[in-house]
């Protein structure tokens, strides 16, 4: 059998990886919104989770998910306290719901539950 090239290895590591979609979302749409999605980011980076976090807030929809990283995830995260939109592009996807303050408060433990589904 032959060894693997760096960049083969790599890109295996990267392909092995749980992959997460989530969407933030909260009332106001302004701090919190992206508080959770900058906790998401650094608490997957921590873990080894690769994570693509949409953001719906004042601005409207920010990094949008598209149809190939919601078709790859094993997980879609939605950490809302209001009814996000366009929740149906989901359908057929394991889908975990929190809120908004389980993000900010422990992303880590977020993060596990989506792992064990």
């Amino acid at each position: 059998m032959r060894a693997l090239l760096p960049r083969q290895l790599a890109k295996l590591l990267e392909e092995s990886k749980m992959k997460i979609v989530a969407v933030t979302a909260c009332p106001t749409g302004i701090a919190h919104t992206y508080m959770a999605a900058a906790e998401l980011k650094k608490a997957a980076q921590q873990t080894g989770i690769q994570i693509n976090v949409e953001t719906q807030g004042a601005m409207g929809i920010e990094n949008p998910l598209s149809v190939m990283e919601i078709a790859r995830a094993d997980v879609v995260l939605i950490a809302s306290d209001i009814e996000i939109e366009d929740r149906a592009r989901f359908t057929g996807s394991k889908i975990h719901c929190v809120t908004i303050e389980e993000v900010l408060t422990d992303p880590v433990s977020v993060l596990a539950r989506c792992k064990t589904l």
